[in-house]
């Protein structure tokens, strides 16, 4: 599986822009821990356009991600890529083994607290620094939907401290801000 043919499932199954900036995100933090771990970053990039691309069509927890991955395994999709998708998500038991699967896990729900910090803030992307995204998991009001347990839990899975684990996330997603829709305001 390959980013493009990866970008190809997501955006048939996707309508949804924020999903499919979701997607992305993820992606592009996976693409960057491979990178630095010396993993196949093609194939962690791919992972993370894959991880929701069923939600859509299956937007319920007793259907998503399963759904989705039988879908993959039907297309002769390599398992590897199936595991990380089942796995990443606490609610389908499956055990994250892989340094993939638990850097996928590591990273969804941060990325989508990243970004929703960074809608609330003028600069966006720019200059976000882990203390106000520490601030605002505080506020449980805050981007309810986004679980603080598994931000947490990801972080120590992957055995990195939290607030370096956040700053790396940052620090991948700032060069496609534009991409994100998280360039600071006023900017295109």
């Amino acid at each position: 599986m390959t980013p493009d043919e990866a970008r190809r499932w997501l955006y048939e199954w996707v309508e949804a822009e924020s999903l499919r900036r979701h997607c992305l995100a993820v992606a592009t933090i996976l693409r960057a821990y491979a990178e630095q771990a010396g993993e196949d970053a093609d194939l962690w990039e791919a992972v993370g356009l894959l991880h929701d691309f069923d939600w859509e069509r299956h937007p319920t927890l007793d259907l998503h991600p399963m759904a989705g991955v039988e879908v993959l395994r039907a297309a002769g999709v390599d398992e590897t890529v199936c595991r990380a998708v089942a796995s990443h998500a606490r609610h389908t038991g499956v055990p994250r083994e892989t340094p993939l699967e638990k850097t996928l896990f590591a990273c969804d729900e941060l990325a989508g607290f990243i970004t929703a910090v960074a809608l609330m803030r003028p600069t966006r992307l720019a200059g976000m620094e882990a203390r106000s995204v520490r601030k605002k998991m505080k506020d449980k009001a805050f981007a309810a939907a986004v679980s603080r347990e598994d931000i947490v839990d990801g972080a120590a899975e992957l055995g990195v401290d939290l607030n370096e684990h956040i700053n790396f996330c940052i620090a991948a997603l700032q060069p496609i801000a534009a991409e994100l829709g998280l360039s600071p305001e006023g900017e295109a």
